[in-house]
């Protein structure tokens, strides 16, 4: 196998690895979101107000996310510690990217809202970077 075809695959298993990581992540976070009430949020970001479409929009963010998270966090995946911290700064820096900055702008609402639904937020993106790092520290671990 050439060096690209092995990179290539390498780099297909960490994304597919992210992308299941991502799923987990996203619906232990949708749990935080069910409970508090922001799903509906989440389906203004297709035009609508329905808490399932809010959990389907939910969890296909958090797929691609996870994505990226595979991709950038792969290389580790196999060391637990340093997955899951890498799972945890992950999940603040879309905290601040994606709660505080790009779904208010996205929602015609103030950037950098502080509020109980901004520490609920933070508090869901924490839980999603550390079950993320934690299933593709087990996905990784499992098929190494």
């Amino acid at each position: 196998m050439s060096t690209v075809a092995h990179a290539r695959s390498h780099a297909m298993t960490h994304a597919w690895r992210g992308a299941v990581a991502g799923i987990v992540g996203g619906v232990v976070f949708g749990i935080v979101m069910a409970t508090t009430g922001m799903l509906s949020t989440v389906a203004m970001l297709v035009g609508s107000n329905d808490a399932v479409i809010g959990g389907v929009v939910h969890l296909a963010i958090s797929a691609v996310f996870g994505v990226v998270f595979g991709l950038l966090a792969g290389v580790i995946g196999d060391r637990m510690w340093s997955v899951m911290a890498a799972g945890l700064v992950y999940g603040l820096a879309l905290w601040v990217i994606g709660g505080l900055v790009l779904m208010p702008a996205f929602l015609g609402m103030p950037l950098f809202p502080m509020g109980e639904m901004s520490m609920w937020s933070l508090f869901g993106h924490a839980l999603f970077g550390l079950v993320a790092g934690a299933t593709l520290y087990g996905l990784s671990r499992n098929e190494a």
